[in-house]
């Protein structure tokens, strides 16, 4: 199968049809790849009977699944409390297939099987992170036509504040006689999985919301596999006896993919941990003895002076995505850990990785090279690919790509059957893709194009800059100047001088022209949960 349409839907198990009948129309999808004898699916396919129900069927039920604090989870048990919460959505609650339930929730074992539940019962999962605040839930509550919703209780005030909400059942609730544990506790039989089509709605999840408005991505059963097939096994190398550990949410699907759905899929281990430190995090890397880490470039640069303190010898592989890595972050936690990181480069709209390079496939200073099972190019202004050295819009195409659900900027993202991803990439004669900057983010100034990343890896450099964010500043002059946001880091003042020296360092580092004509201090930076920097805040500061 080398591509898939619209028009090709399988019969769907949904009763309720809202997700299909909210797809985009078929001449706005992507094109879809399936080029690996691995990304096969049959047309009927519920994504939890793969990644759970499988191992415990073949006899791996005893394996360790789900690691934290206060607990551990085999996969026959998690399969136990996933089978629970199925039958809480669907006999307690009165949810038919296709209903869509919204969970909030932080990474814990309960989260967790509480995805999954929705996914082996037929439903549509609505993931949103923790520090939401009621207005946004009140448009995702909206937009996504949600019909319940499980919470955990240390959330519900916010919650609460949601006008005309859809039921909520809470849980980490272990008193109340209608919370979700006691409601578990009333089921112990099995819970079949809903043979659901293969392109059946699972997941709708919503854009971390760099530019401010989100937009819902929605995902099938086979696109959960299908992240699965994709980067584990041909870039990460993933195995049974890994241990995954990290940061993003599993609202996230940075997230959802690296702690929960990669290590199921090959029968390994995911630690969930709460409101993590970099110091924390390094900590809990050496107690669960983790071999593969899932975390933001601004994590691994405040781990790095940190390293030295903790065990990490289990430590195997690093993963850094949500934004761009800069080389000067990739060569300090390479001096403090001897380990180079595996740089990605995902999207909420295409679900997880899709360019990258592990081993000796990597290349300091570029993301890496198409994931198999994707394509990629770089387009002109016209929508024309072009070769080495020409900076462009990045266009990508595989098995996952955009639909979003009922939105106009379908069409912003989609073009000839390639997925936009919003980023301005240069490719080499080698076919290694370098990031330039996001396409909204490209600095015109005095005929000059700077992209803002560039200047933020220069200033990163300095030992007084702790973080950055670079931006275009309207200029009459030039059109626009390069401006810089800088936190500094203990011991260094904000003054004048110091901007100087700054913009010193900047002009000896990269081309004078590129250098901040503003430098603006800061105590910290605008970033969403995930941890990306959101530049709008800084240009409109």
């Amino acid at each position: 199968m080398t591509g898939m349409s619209a028009a090709e839907l399988s019969p769907s198990a949904h009763i309720d049809t809202f997700a299909r009948d909210h797809l985009p129309p078929v001449d706005l999808w992507p094109d879809l790849v399936f080029d690996l004898p691995g990304l096969q699916y049959p047309a009927r396919l519920n994504c939890v009977a793969e990644l759970l129900d499988r191992h415990v069927a073949a006899g791996r039920g005893a394996r360790s699944a789900v690691l934290g604090d206060a607990l551990t989870w085999t996969y026959a048990e998690l399969q136990a409390q996933v089978d629970r919460i199925a039958h809480v959505l669907r006999a307690d609650m009165g949810l038919v297939p296709g209903n869509r339930v919204l969970l909030r929730g932080a990474n814990c074992s309960t989260m967790a099987a509480a995805i999954l539940a929705v996914f082996k019962a037929g439903l549509v999962a609505v993931p949103t992170m923790p520090l939401l605040r009621a207005r946004e839930l009140g448009i995702i509550l909206d937009k996504a036509k949600v019909n319940a919703v499980l919470c955990a209780r240390s959330l519900a005030a916010e919650f609460e504040q949601v006008e005309d909400h859809p039921p909520v059942v809470y849980f980490h609730d272990p008193g109340h006689p209608d919370g979700l544990e006691a409601r578990m506790a009333r089921h112990d039989a099995p819970f079949a999985p809903v043979a659901t089509a293969a392109d059946d709605v699972c997941l709708i999840s919503f854009t971390s919301g760099t530019t401010g408005v989100p937009k819902g991505t929605m995902h099938f059963h086979r696109d959960i596999l299908a992240i699965c097939d994709c980067f584990p096994p041909h870039t990460l190398g993933a195995r049974a006896d890994d241990v995954f550990i990290g940061t993003p949410p599993l609202a996230f699907t940075f997230g959802l993919g690296g702690l929960l759905l990669f290590p199921m899929r090959v029968g390994a281990a995911g630690v969930l941990l709460e409101k993590l430190t970099p110091e924390g995090l390094l900590a809990a890397i050496e107690r669960f003895r983790a071999t593969v880490c899932f975390t933001a470039p601004t994590f691994y640069r405040q781990m790095t002076p940190l390293a030295a303190r903790h065990d990490l010898r289990s430590l195997q592989k690093c993963v850094s995505a949500g934004e761009a890595l800069p080389l000067a972050t990739r060569e300090g936690w390479k001096a403090a850990t001897g380990i180079d990181m595996i740089d990605g480069i995902g999207a909420t709209e295409i679900l997880h990785i899709f360019i990258s390079a592990a081993g000796a496939d990597i290349r300091p200073g570029a993301t890496g090279k198409p994931v198999p099972g994707y394509r990629a190019c770089v387009l002109d202004d016209d929508g024309h690919p072009v070769g080495p050295g020409v900076t462009g819009r990045l266009a990508v195409k595989g098995p996952t790509g955009c639909r979003y659900l009922a939105d106009e900027r379908q069409r912003d993202y989609v073009l000839d059957g390639w997925n936009l991803t919003g980023d301005s990439y240069e490719m080499d004669a080698d076919g290694y893709f370098y990031y330039r900057s996001r396409t909204d983010d490209m600095i015109i100034s005095a005929g000059y194009n700077i992209a803002g990343a560039e200047v933020e890896e220069a200033l990163l450099r300095h030992p007084a800059v702790a973080e950055c964010g670079v931006v275009g500043r309207a200029d009459e002059e030039r059109g626009q100047i390069v401006e810089a946001h800088v936190v500094l880091k203990p011991g260094h003042e904000p003054t004048p001088a110091t901007a100087r020296m700054l913009q010193d360092f900047v002009k000896a580092q990269i081309a004078p022209y590129k250098y901040p004509r503003a430098v603006r201090f800061t105590d910290k930076l605008p970033r969403t949960e995930t941890g990306k920097l959101q530049r709008f805040k800084l240009r409109l500061s």
